[in-house]
């Protein structure tokens, strides 16, 4: 499949050839079942991005025509099916929550009225709360919590860009925005109101000097909104930033609310 992907990718017109059809709609299919994925943990830590399956994504939309679709009174109008039969996949979808086929979600999911884009992976036991956002291609480990209208980016091209990663046990607090390929380490906790792209400073605050990471959040951090000076030729302006303000301590158990592993760092939520 990969090499008939790939063939497509440099020649725009093989996109007529039956096969080349039946190939792109099948990685579609086997992203919908979770039998591939866009990125996946190769178990050391790291995660490796397969840019073949991004590409058959990319190459999907234009093989797709317009229908359209109603859902008693509401209109659409598409080139993208949604998902289906989410009893027999054991999802408990609550209206009015959306999943286009080709993302792949879990048993024991729960979606909130939210969205999930196509090629996103979501594990099993997240809870995706009311009006959070899961963008095309975006990995979303087991047992997160997305909160209220979190918004987890979304990214197709460049191909070899990353998407963004959610690890397992995460908890992302109400109103986070998480974008452009940024991952989120196993157990961390990201406070309301933390927005963290490739660019945005992530500085660990807890020893005697700070620590600065950017793209990654290390595993059990605790994270909170910040900001610091910045020199600017108009003159000096606070810029945001996330801040690690501890780590998620072995008495906070992986059920606790956002609320109550914050309260241990005395930090209003």
């Amino acid at each position: 499949m990969q090499e008939i992907i790939e063939a497509a990718w440099q020649d725009r017109e093989l996109l007529k050839d039956s096969t080349t059809l039946a190939t792109i709609n099948e990685v579609i299919e086997q992203l919908d079942k979770g039998k591939l994925r866009v990125a996946q943990p190769m178990g050391n830590g790291d995660w490796q991005v397969n840019e073949w399956v991004k590409k058959a994504v990319i190459l999907y939309f234009p093989t797709r025509e317009m229908v359209t679709t109603y859902a008693g009174p509401l209109e659409f109008y598409d080139k993208m099916a949604l998902k289906s039969n989410y009893k027999e996949l054991g999802i408990r979808v609550v209206p009015h929550a959306v999943a286009r086929y080709g993302s792949y979600i879990s048993p024991g999911v729960i979606l909130m009225p939210s969205y999930v884009n196509i090629g996103a992976y979501i594990a099993e036991g997240t809870m995706v709360d009311t009006w959070a956002t899961v963008g095309s291609c975006a990995q979303i480990g087991k047992h997160v919590h997305l909160s209220g209208g979190v918004g987890i980016g979304g990214v197709l091209e460049p191909v070899q860009a990353a998407p963004v990663i959610i690890e397992d046990h995460a908890f992302i607090g109400s109103r986070c925005i998480v974008v452009e390929g940024v991952r989120v380490g196993e157990a961390a906790v990201l406070g309301a109101g933390v927005t963290i792209t490739m660019s945005t400073k992530i500085i660990d605050v807890t020893g005697d000097t700070p620590i600065e990471h950017k793209g990654y959040v290390p595993a059990r951090s605790v994270v909170i909104p910040g900001s610091y000076t910045k020199k600017f030729a108009a003159g000096d302006f606070q810029v945001p930033c996330a801040l690690i303000i501890g780590q998620r301590k072995p008495s906070t158990d992986l059920k606790t609310s956002l609320n109550d592993a914050l309260r241990e760092y005395n930090v209003a939520v």
